[in-house]
C-alpha cells in the first residue's frame, strides 16, 4: 500500500505541488489538505509546505496556526504521526507550538535564495533516519525570515536532547548555533528552512532531497509497527 502524505494548503502556499511531486517520485501519494478542513483525511504523514501562508500578515505562520486543519495536525503529531514543516511550514509549526523557538528576519535584512549546504546532526528523526550524522546535503534556501532564534534555555535543551537536526555549514542568515532545522521531543515533528523538495532532480543541481523524503516515507512503516 502506498504511503499517503498530506500536504497542507493555505492561502499563499506556493510549494505544495512541489512536495506532492517529490513524494510521487519516490512511490508515495501526495494529497492536498485544505486549511479550512478539520481533518487530515487519514493520511500517513503530513507536510506543511513553503510559501506565504495568509500573506505572512502579522508575522509568518501567525494566522495559519489558527486554521482548523492545524488542530488535526497537532493531534496527529501528539499521537506520534510524522510531520514535517518546510520554510514557511517550519514557521507555522513554531507558531503552533509544535516546535520551540521562532524565525526572525535574516541577518542583514536580506532575502536569500540559492544553494546551501546542510550538515545532518542526528539520524534519529522521521526525516533523517538512515542518513549518517555528519553527512552534508546540498539543499536550496529561499527565505527572508529564516533566522532561527530561541532562548538560551531552549538552545541548551535542544543540544542536550540531540534535537538539532540540521546545521548550516556556512550560516547564511544568522540563525543561532547555525541551526537549519530541529525536531520535537518525540522526534516525529521536524522543521527546517531549506527546501528539500527543490533538490530532487540533477537538472536542478542536487538530488539530496530524495534522501530526506525517502526517510519520511519509510518512517510511516516504523510508526505503524509501533
Amino acid at each position: 500500500m502506498s504511503v499517503r502524505v498530506g500536504v497542507v494548503l493555505f492561502p499563499g502556499s506556493n510549494c505544495e505541488q512541489d512536495v506532492v511531486e517529490a513524494v510521487g517520485m519516490l512511490g508515495g501519494v501526495g494529497e492536498i489538505l485544505w486549511h479550512g478542513d478539520s481533518t487530515i483525511n487519514g493520511v500517513d504523514a503530513v507536510v506543511v509546505p513553503g510559501g506565504f501562508a495568509h500573506g505572512d500578515y502579522l508575522r509568518p505562520g501567525a494566522i495559519a496556526r489558527f486554521s482548523p486543519i492545524m488542530s488535526a495536525v497537532a493531534d496527529f503529531a501528539n499521537d506520534g504521526g510524522p510531520v514535517v514543516g518546510i520554510c514557511n511550514g517550519f514557521q507555522v509549526l513554531t507558531e503552533a507550538g509544535l516546535l520551540p523557538g521562532a524565525l526572525q528576519k535574516n541577518r542583514g535584512l536580506k532575502f536569500l535564495c540559492g544553494p546551501s549546504t546542510l550538515r545532518v546532526e542526528t539520524s534519529d528523526t522521521v526525516f533523517t533516519d538512515g542518513i549518517d550524522p555528519g553527512a552534508e546535503l546540498s539543499i536550496p534556501i529561499n527565505h527572508f525570515e529564516g533566522n532561527y532564534t530561541c532562548s538560551p534555555e531552549t538552545l541548551a535543551q535542544l543540544r542536550d536532547e540531540d534535537r538539532v537536526v540540521f546545521r548550516y555549514v556556512d550560516n547564511p542568515n544568522g540563525s543561532v548555533d547555525d541551526i537549519a532545522g530541529i525536531c520535537s521531543r518525540g522526534r516525529n515533528v521536524v522543521g527546517l528552512m531549506p527546501h528539500p523538495e527543490r533538490a530532487m532532480l540533477e537538472v536542478l543541481g542536487s538530488v539530496d532531497g530524495r534522501r530526506l523524503f525517502t526517510s519520511l516515507l519509510a518512517s510511516v512503516g516504523r510508526v505503524r509497527a509501533a
